[in-house]
């Protein structure tokens, strides 16, 4: 991440700063890992400690169908179900003490806010398109676009159509990019597949100084309560530093190509403890004279391998639909399926997008993902 500052602020931290009316703006720290983590420092017009009431938590711990899993897995994505409310259109598929993933199809905007207060999130907009509102200002999507949405941010989504679809990751570690692209100073380096220019920060959007009652939805340790607060949560007039939400659109990663088929780590594009992400993008095939574009077989014996099919037609795997969703656990053996080795020879050029998340602990599998599960997968690797 890179400084930045939008809207007021004063030339000192931790001093005095007043409106023109003489009143004063109230400082928050925004940031994690104590005080030793990346931060943000914002000014409110209220103070944004005003809660008048607290409800009940609702559980939505994910529901574990299979705890130890070394099966093969395919999830159709097309047939997990929509849902008016955002929240309620989360379907969590894979777990890990790391990480939840899955799909989410909200039909609604949001007319409450949100803040995941233990987990980092990133919305990868497979469809449809909106605005993300936050307290530090307002980022528009489109289809492509990855949302990196630090723990603790307060949010509304905005949706521009009812067929909105987001690849979800939760993360309980920070995301960044990975550590290998930057230098000393946190610079993307020019190896880097991609650059600061790529990466774009909230607009600024002037504050709200409203009174009432505003529902914020909280999520901690698998549980939605729903806090009211007396004041307006984007009553931000400026804010400073290295902690805010961010995209970053899939067409900007610059492929790593070579002469000879290159490993998944040249597709990374964020970073996790125990997890990667990658992203598979349109690039040109591998030109050495006798090269086969197609990966060789392999065993990932560190770590599972789940791929989000979000467009184009993926070389590498038959009858494969987009928002599929692959799991290859680590161990196992598995590689491209008949036939697609052998069409993949002379090829030069490859339309497919995809979306790889890598987690160095087991997956567990939940009840919604066996819901959509296509189980003849784990055997479409005979020869027929």
């Amino acid at each position: 991440m890179r400084y930045n500052q939008s809207g007021k602020i004063p030339p000192k931290r931790h001093t005095i700063f007043k409106s023109p009316e003489d009143k004063f703006y109230y400082e928050q720290l925004f940031g994690t890992e104590g005080f030793h983590g990346i931060s943000s420092l914002l000014y409110h017009i209220h103070r944004p400690t005003q809660i008048k009431s607290i409800g009940e938590p609702k559980d939505v711990t994910p529901k574990i169908a299979v705890d130890k899993n070394v099966t093969p897995r395919m999830f159709k994505g097309m047939n997990v179900t929509p849902e008016d409310d955002f929240l309620d259109s989360r379907k969590i598929l894979l777990v890990n003490n790391d990480l939840k993933m899955g799909l989410a199809k909200p039909r609604k905007s949001m007319d409450y806010f949100y803040k995941n207060a233990e987990c980092d999130e990133l919305l990868y907009a497979h469809n449809g398109s909106g605005v993300l509102k936050t307290f530090v200002g307002n980022l528009d999507f489109s289809v492509g676009d990855y949302l990196i949405i630090p723990r603790g941010t307060i949010y509304q989504v905005e949706l521009n159509s009812d067929d909105t679809v987001f690849f979800v990751v939760e993360s309980h570690s920070p995301i960044y990019t990975p550590k290998r692209y930057r230098n000393e100073f946190g610079q993307l380096l020019e190896h880097s597949p991609f650059c600061e220019r790529d990466i774009i920060a909230p607009t600024f959007v002037e504050p709200k100084d409203e009174k009432g009652e505003f529902l914020i939805k909280v999520k901690k340790e698998n549980q939605i309560t729903d806090f009211i607060y007396a004041t307006h949560p984007f009553d931000v007039v400026g804010w400073d530093g290295y902690f805010y939400p961010y995209k970053f659109n899939i067409k900007n990663f610059e492929p790593i190509t070579g002469r000879i088929h290159q490993p998944p780590p040249v597709h990374q594009t964020f970073e996790a403890h125990n997890f990667v992400v990658c992203s598979f993008c349109a690039r040109m095939y591998d030109y050495h004279p006798q090269a086969i574009p197609a990966p060789y077989n392999h065993s990932n014996i560190d770590s599972d391998e789940v791929l989000f099919y979000t467009e184009g037609d993926f070389m590498s795997r038959n009858h494969i639909d987009l928002m599929d969703f692959t799991l290859h656990p680590g161990g196992i053996v598995h590689g491209p399926h008949p036939g697609a080795m052998e069409r993949s020879i002379g090829k030069k050029f490859t339309e497919e997008y995809a979306v790889m998340v890598d987690p160095f602990r087991p997956l567990k599998i939940t009840e919604e993902a066996m819901k959509v599960e296509d189980p003849s997968y784990k055997t479409s690797w005979l020869e027929e």
